[in-house]
Formats: structure tokens, sequence, C-alpha cells
């Protein structure tokens, strides 16, 4: 939840209400004091100072010595144990930071929730080019490397809802017409990796490439991010479709049996 605040009485059940308040908390607002916490959940104050607590003694919130609120590292433990989370992160890492020696650029791991890409872990060098990245920054599928790789081989009833938009933009290069949206798509099938030139900043291009589980199915995704004006496409897509075939293997994928 990135709303500055909920409506009063948006929430009624108390699964709902204990959600709020912990969806309360985000990027941009990491500390917050009870009062934010109330407006931004759409809770009384009242309601807010009881579920604030019950979440404090069970560890999902901390609280600092000026009265601050902060996430707590019990909602960390559990977060751990998510198959897409750190538990990915563990099994990706050795193959990402290979990536990275290689390249010396942006290393990105990725999943997709719904409509978004999540990213769970960015490895990056002091030369690298800058991105509005971060672990657990979220962007719209179409407009990454990691996110166009994801939507490619989603369900095809998701990619066709999708692709219908409306598809955000921002900068002149980011694909918002369905018809080339369908048809980059389609080459990142073939391709088996998705290049994504100037979409989110005019500076940067990524190349991605697909990650599969023991299933076979796409569960993630792998990407380098360079600068636009220096990108070396046809060297960068290798190294990449290598790293996240890596990490595949990883995952107890085994192609030769498919």
């Amino acid at each position: 939840m990135t709303a500055d605040a909920l409506p009063p009485q948006t929430v009624r059940s108390a699964p709902d209400r204990l959600l709020a308040v912990l969806a309360a908390f985000d990027h941009a607002h990491p500390a917050l004091c009870l009062t934010d916490i109330s407006r931004r959940a759409g809770l009384t104050l009242t309601t807010t100072h009881r579920l604030v607590g019950a979440l404090t003694e069970w560890g999902a919130l901390e609280r600092d010595a000026d009265g601050v609120y902060h996430v707590g590292l019990r909602l960390w433990e559990v977060a751990a144990l998510a198959p897409r989370g750190l538990a990915l992160r563990q099994v990706a890492l050795p193959y990402l930071e290979d990536l990275y020696e290689a390249t010396h650029e942006n290393v990105q791991l990725a999943v997709r929730d719904g409509a978004e890409v999540v990213y769970i872990e960015w490895l990056s060098g002091r030369s690298a080019v800058g991105v509005h990245i971060r672990v657990g920054a979220r962007w719209p599928l179409h407009a990454t490397g990691v996110g166009l790789a994801l939507l490619a081989h989603s369900e095809q009833a998701f990619q066709e809802e999708y692709c219908e938009g409306p598809l955000a933009a921002f900068t002149p290069y980011t694909l918002t017409d369905p018809v080339r949206l369908r048809r980059e798509l389609a080459e990142v099938r073939r391709s088996g990796a998705a290049v994504s030139s100037r979409q989110i900043t005019d500076d940067a291009l990524s190349v991605a490439a697909p990650v599969r589980g023991r299933d076979g199915r796409v569960t993630a995704a792998v990407s380098v991010v360079v600068p636009h004006a220096t990108a070396q496409v046809p060297a960068l897509v290798p190294a990449v479709r290598l790293a996240a075939r890596g990490i595949s293997r990883a995952l107890g994928w085994q192609p030769e049996a498919r």
C-alpha cells in the first residue's frame, strides 16, 4: 500500500485492520508515529493503538526511544520462509556474483507479483549506471527487462489482459503500445532473453533471462543493467542466459528431462 492514507472506515474485519497497520509502512515511510499509522491505515487512533500494541508485543513492529515505530525483525524471520524470497536469493547468489564479476554492472534478481515485478536481490558496483532499484522495489512488468522475461512466460490469459493496459510510461521509450508489447514478448520466448532499452531511465539498458523451477515453470528472472550508450547486447545475452540457467539447475530444473 503506497497511498498516503486510506479513507476512514474502509477497513472493517480484524485481519484487514492488522494488515492495514502493516501496509502503512513502505519504502517511503519506514518509520511512523502512532498518529501517522492511524492516518495511513484509515483507522481510529484508539483502534490503531490497540493493534500496534499487539503487533509490537509479537515482534512485527518495534518502537524506538522516540516512540516511533519500525517494521520488526519477526516479520523478516517469517518472510525468510517464502520460497520466492530469501530461499531463492540464497540459491541464486553465487550465480549473480559470477555475472557481476563478468560484467561489473548492476545485476538483479526478481519475481512476479501480480502485474508487477519485485526485486529480491541487487548487486552493484561503484561505477555501474544508476538505477531506480532496491530490494523490495516494484515496477510494472512491461517496463523492465526482468518484467518482460516474466510476463512473456506467464499464463496466456494474463498476458492478454496485461497487454490491453493501461501501460504506464516512464520515458518516451517505454513500451505502451499493445501490439509492440505482444511482438516483444514473442521475441523473448523465441530468443530466451529480454532486452529493455531506456524504459525506466533514458540512459540504461537491461538484458534479462528467465529462471525456471524444478517443474520447468518460470519462477524468477535475472538481469544485468548497463549504460545504454555503451551496451554490447550480443555479448551480454549469453552471460545472462548462463546465469539464469545455472540458477534454474540449482533449483532442480533438468532441461534434458523435459
